[in-house]
């Protein structure tokens, strides 16, 4: 019998971004059980700062086109400052994902139409049925979207326990006006990121790889 440690690791492994999904819808009652697992983890003074707009059937498709008909205007206007840059080994992290996927895709280097391409997936939000945008409290600044990150792992781990697959995109946030009047969002929230999910196609190319993790030595400096 596995011990729960080891049932946490089976799931934290077998998780990944996936980037190609099946149509078919998830359960309410599959998707209620993720969000009643992920509400769990903690947030400070238990404020639990998230909130989530999930959509399902024609409403998937509705901001699907939204986002798309948003991109081609081509103004970005997220409600959190991106990062001011990437360096050392974080832009070496960053460039190798880029490349894996798209040498799993059949996109070579300097094929900038075909970047382009897949770059537009996101905002198709990768033929997933489904996608829950993530939104905290703007007078709770960074530390309501940090906990609001600890929610974002816990709904994709739920998720895949489940048999449910996910891809947390922070893409979609760049948009966050027209997320904000397609779901009625409040300017007294902060959208922070999409999480699209469904069912993988597992012989979607875009599924094909998977990304590396730090050793616990390159992230923990020990005192004492």
């Amino acid at each position: 019998m596995q011990s729960d440690y080891e049932v946490m690791d089976r799931v934290f492994a077998a998780r990944y971004s996936c980037r190609g999904f099946r149509p078919d819808p998830v359960p309410d009652e599959t998707i209620e059980r993720i969000v009643a697992l992920a509400r769990r983890v903690p947030s400070w003074c238990n404020a639990q700062p998230w909130q989530v707009e999930i959509t399902r059937g024609a409403e998937t498709d509705r901001l699907r086109t939204a986002l798309q008909a948003a991109v081609a205007e081509g103004v970005q206007q997220p409600d959190l400052a991106w990062p001011s840059g990437y360096s050392g080994i974080y832009q070496e992290r960053r460039r190798t994902c880029g490349w894996q996927l798209y040498e799993a895709v059949g996109v070579q280097k300097g094929d900038r139409a075909g970047s382009a391409r897949q770059m537009m997936q996101n905002f198709a939000l990768f033929g997933a049925p489904h996608v829950a945008i993530v939104t905290s409290p703007a007078e709770l600044g960074p530390y309501g979207a940090m906990d609001s990150g600890g929610f974002v792992t816990a709904f994709t781990v739920a998720a895949q326990a489940l048999g449910v697959a996910t891809i947390a995109q922070a893409a979609l946030a760049s948009y966050a006006p027209l997320l904000h009047r397609h779901f009625g969002i409040g300017a007294d929230r902060l959208v922070l990121c999409g999480i699209s999910f469904g069912y993988a196609d597992p012989d979607h190319p875009a599924n094909g790889f998977r990304t590396s993790r730090a050793d616990v030595g390159d992230i923990v400096t020990w005192h004492g």
